[in-house]
């Protein structure tokens, strides 16, 4: 009687993990490639796990790539294991919506995001990605600085000239007026206040040797080689200009969102934003956005959806927000306090302004290595 009942037992117990494993294997597992600091993950690692709570049945498997993001991406393309959903930026979603092996994004209601973020994200009409956020160029500035040297505050009104003078005035004891770096990020908005760019709107030729962008090359560099109101390389040497800007070396930085959590937790000054100057053409900066993808081969296309619509929903985008990281694509957050709290910086609707003249960066499938290309003949020209 005892053997038969421990037998009972026994087939009770196997039965049980069997259950479990069942339930187990049942469960989708979606894969998710993303980069980001930290910072951003203490955000995304909750909304991943509220998602899971939501839908029981489906588990993310986060692949957090830090570091060379896109050339491990382009591996798993290549060898044919791609994630599920990919977090992609439009610099680079030309490759993969060319090269066909990115999902289009349908049945979305585009009256949500700002119609920037969503052409940005679109390759030849076709949207490619969900949109999380959008990235323009404003300049910072440390309002301490310009109080000592008994300097008005830039408006949104002000020109190159304007730029140049105030400039001009904060450049003393070691400060710099303005900041420089050599990407393109850096340089286009000077370029593109003039009228001009790297590649034509139609993306049929590049324009880097026309006038116009000349012109904002041309006074781009006087910045640092004629007027000395920006750091030259080697006195920038090791730092970063955010670490120059921290330590209250430049008066001015020429930045984007992304550095707001930075400076409101490290920044020892009163700083804000204002937009960037206005060139010939007007107040022109590059607009880029960021969003999520489904790979095309994803065998579980459904349940990626069920993600990229979870984190692209208002009250993730919230949270994204709430932290000052991300001017969000969503109109509604945007628009909320979320975004236009009373956190610095005080003028965050800069950014909402900036949106509304920015420019979609005109991007090629090529596009990055006719800027690696543009980079050793830019060198010689700032330097």
């Amino acid at each position: 009687m005892r053997i038969f009942i421990g037998k009972i037992f026994l087939i009770c117990v196997l039965l049980i993990c069997l259950c479990g494993c069942s339930r187990t294997q049942d469960k989708v597992t979606v894969k998710f490639a993303t980069w980001g600091s930290q910072s951003e993950l203490e955000i995304l690692v909750p909304v991943l796990q509220e998602f899971e709570e939501k839908y029981p049945s489906i588990h993310v498997e986060l692949m957090h790539i830090p570091q060379n993001y896109f050339p491990k991406i382009h591996l798993l393309f290549a060898s044919n294991t791609p994630p599920d959903v990919i977090f992609l930026n439009n610099l680079y979603l030309p490759i993969y919506a060319n090269a066909g092996v990115l999902d289009p994004i349908e049945n979305i209601d585009t009256k949500d995001y700002d119609s920037r973020s969503l052409q940005a994200l679109s390759w030849n009409g076709v949207l490619y990605a969900i949109p999380r956020d959008l990235s323009n160029m404003v300049i910072f500035y440390n309002k301490d600085l310009f109080d000592k040297n008994s300097v008005p505050y830039p408006t949104k009104d002000w020109t190159f000239t304007d730029f140049l003078e105030i400039a001009q005035k904060l450049t003393k004891n070691g400060v710099y007026g303005i900041s420089f770096e050599e990407d393109p990020i850096y340089y286009l908005p000077y370029l593109m206040s003039e009228g001009g760019g790297i590649l034509s709107d139609d993306l049929s030729k590049e324009i880097i040797q026309e006038k116009s962008s000349q012109n904002g090359l041309k006074f781009y560099s006087d910045l640092r080689k004629k007027y000395h109101v920006a750091p030259k390389t080697e006195e920038i040497a090791s730092a970063t200009i955010a670490q120059m800007f921290l330590q209250e070396k430049i008066a001015m930085q020429l930045s984007g969102r992304w550095l707001v959590p930075k400076y409101r937790a490290e920044a020892k000054f009163d700083w804000d934003i204002v937009n960037f100057p206005k060139g010939s053409v007007g107040s022109i900066v590059p607009m880029d956005a960021s969003g999520w993808a489904i790979s095309k081969n994803s065998k579980h296309k459904a349940e990626a959806r069920l993600l990229t619509d979870y984190l692209s929903s208002r009250n993730s985008i919230e949270k994204f927000t709430k932290s000052g990281l991300i001017v969000p694509a969503r109109l509604d957050v945007a628009n909320s306090k979320y975004f236009l709290d009373d956190k610095k910086p005080k003028n965050s609707r800069v950014f909402l302004e900036v949106a509304k003249t920015s420019k979609p960066t005109p991007i090629s499938v090529n596009y990055q290595e006719i800027t690696d290309n543009l980079s050793k003949y830019l060198e010689k020209v700032f330097n």
